[in-house]
């Protein structure tokens, strides 16, 4: 799907967001209920914050707009606008029951105690969310580049987990993106360049031994600096076996030469 495209399906989507009722398409609603069930049936709650407050025995409208950490597009009406979920001890993996609070627009898992790969579709999942942060948890894996296909992510923040792999260029293709930040992971290769008309530096990146890529921070080597590394390492190699080669047979023959030697005194004694 062409960028025009993915903005005029977008443009549609966020307008049966707003008009909803207008539009009398109930089963939108009915989803991000099931999409709030779904979400607390998959995750631990040690704390009780979900438990205690998403009861869905009540049916009245905009009811679960009164849940915590649940922002709706409008007070009266069932329709998920936002999700801040941070700092709850939350456990589990990432929710994709989230997929159906179809019109989401900002998602916050940070500072709980989640786990395991991101999800390789997340933009299936999430695909029209502006703010995305899942820092401080303990996922792992790679950044999944399907992330590129949230075209209006305007943040995205990955920070304080064990993620490993690169960084997919694919993320500096994201016009929208002004605050980017994946420090205190072990990601390594090229960091990609995100534009001008950003926030993001070097902070953004730190405790990534592994990263390289001006303008942010250190040039990767170049591949001529990488061949002269190896044929460095490869002629210091080739150097040191020919030593040592040369060294056995040194031995061998000194020792061979003190036998004979030794015999030959021993023939007169």
């Amino acid at each position: 799907m062409t960028l025009n495209a993915r903005v005029f399906a977008a443009l549609f989507h966020i307008f049966a967001c707003l008009f909803l009722d207008i539009l009398e398409i109930s089963n939108g609603v009915q989803s991000d209920i099931d999409c709030l069930k779904s979400i607390k049936h998959s995750l631990e709650d040690p704390y009780g914050y979900l438990n205690t407050s998403w009861n869905f025995n009540n049916n009245t409208e905009g009811f679960i707009c009164k849940f915590t950490g649940v922002e709706c597009w409008h007070p009266d009406e069932n329709k998920v606008l936002n999700l801040r979920l941070s700092d709850m001890g939350l456990r589990g993996r990432f929710p994709r029951g989230i997929k159906n609070c179809t019109c989401l627009t900002g998602l916050d898992l940070s500072n709980n105690e989640l786990s395991g790969p991101l999800p390789f579709d997340i933009a299936e999942l999430v695909p029209f969310v502006t703010t995305l942060n899942l820092s401080s948890n303990k996922f792992f894996g790679e950044i999944p580049m399907s992330l590129s296909n949230c075209t209006y992510l305007n943040v995205l923040i990955l920070d304080h987990n064990h993620l490993t792999g690169e960084i997919p260029p694919e993320l500096g293709h994201l016009v929208r993106l002004k605050q980017f930040n994946v420090s205190n992971n072990m990601l390594s290769g090229v960091v990609p360049y995100f534009g001008p008309n950003t926030s993001i530096t070097a902070d953004s990146f730190v405790n990534n031994t592994k990263l390289c890529g001006a303008p942010y921070l250190e040039p990767c080597p170049t591949p001529k600096q990488r061949r002269k590394f190896d044929f460095s390492f490869k002629g210091g190699f080739q150097v040191g076996y020919a030593v040592s080669a040369v060294s056995v047979i040194t031995i061998f023959m000194f020792r061979s030469h003190y036998v004979a030697c030794m015999n030959y005194i021993s023939e007169f004694r």
